[in-house]
């Protein structure tokens, strides 16, 4: 099935340049997302039309809930505890090093609350990061490398596969997943070949199909567990980047834009390019899992 939207699908004029890893916040029922290069947090309450933005120190490049409340936000190297009521903000843990070259990207929790973040040159200028996992100690454990754009974290509704790509590569790697010890198993047949676009963020819905954003070829489509594209939203910009579920009933899926990088001429043909878009899906989404971790301040 196709589908198409259009700028009246925008939900939020926002013109971002680049907004990534939203989530849907049950408890203020609110969506939370970041403009990785603003750098700033945005919360958005579609019941009122409430839109905040919080500036953020460095490039703010992801955003998971934090089982104690507020949220935790993947900055340029290091993670952090963000309070929206105080304003807060706590560095809990540094990732990679200053000298690295590298900044973070892309932030998921597992449905066992651990964090996975990816590292990368920006832009992708080199085969440089790698995939973490942070548990509850905030220690953070290398997963894999050689990585040059990480993306697309998600996992399946039992928990039992997790999906991962490095946009450059196209399609979407799949692992088997130990969700007690947080372990990858068996790496099982990709899927998502031969798509137009990169694979950006994606989104796993109740029957266990993965809603993936195509960046730079302006589709999200819905993929088998076995990589069978069974929709095609076509969209009125370039760059989608990420999408999740929302709303009370987890049957909106949201989804993130970007206008980065784009020359003046395609800024006014994409009008919308930035902006929060919104859908409605005929099957919910998932619960987004929140970090569960012990506080301990960085020193």
């Amino acid at each position: 099935m196709k589908r198409r939207l259009s700028g009246e699908d925008v939900v939020l004029p926002c013109a971002n340049t680049l907004g990534e890893t939203p989530f849907w916040s049950n408890a203020e029922r609110a969506l939370y997302w970041v403009d990785l290069r603003a750098p700033s947090l945005n919360r958005f309450r579609p019941a009122s039309r409430e839109h905040r933005t919080w500036p953020m120190p460095d490039f703010c490049t992801g955003v998971v809930p934090a089982a104690s409340g507020g949220v935790v936000v993947a900055l340029r190297h290091t993670i952090a505890h963000f309070d929206p009521d105080s304003e807060t903000l706590t560095q809990l843990a540094a990732i990679e090093p200053v000298n690295s070259g590298n900044r973070l990207n892309e932030a998921r929790c597992d449905p066992a609350g651990r964090l996975w973040v990816g590292s990368m040159r920006d832009y992708g200028a080199a085969i440089s990061g790698a995939l973490y996992v942070v548990g509850n100690d905030l220690t953070p454990m290398e997963v894999l490398r050689d990585i040059r754009v990480p993306n697309s974290l998600c996992w399946s509704p039992d928990g039992g596969t997790i999906y991962f790509a490095d946009t450059a590569e196209g399609h979407i790697r799949r692992y088997e997943f130990d969700c007690e010890t947080g372990e990858l198993g068996e790496t099982l047949a990709p899927i998502g070949h031969g798509i137009a676009g990169g694979a950006d963020g994606s989104a796993v819905d109740a029957e266990g199909y993965i809603w993936n954003t195509r960046y730079g070829a302006g589709q999200v489509v819905r993929l088998s567990p076995e990589g069978r594209v069974v929709d095609v939203i076509e969209m009125p910009v370039t760059q989608p980047t990420a999408c999740t579920f929302g709303d009370d009933d987890l049957h909106t899926l949201y989804i993130t834009t970007a206008n980065q990088r784009l020359e003046p001429q395609e800024l006014v043909r994409q009008p919308f390019a930035g902006h929060l878009f919104k859908m409605r899906a005929q099957v919910p989404g998932l619960p987004e899992p929140a970090f569960r971790f012990r506080q301990k301040e960085l020193s």
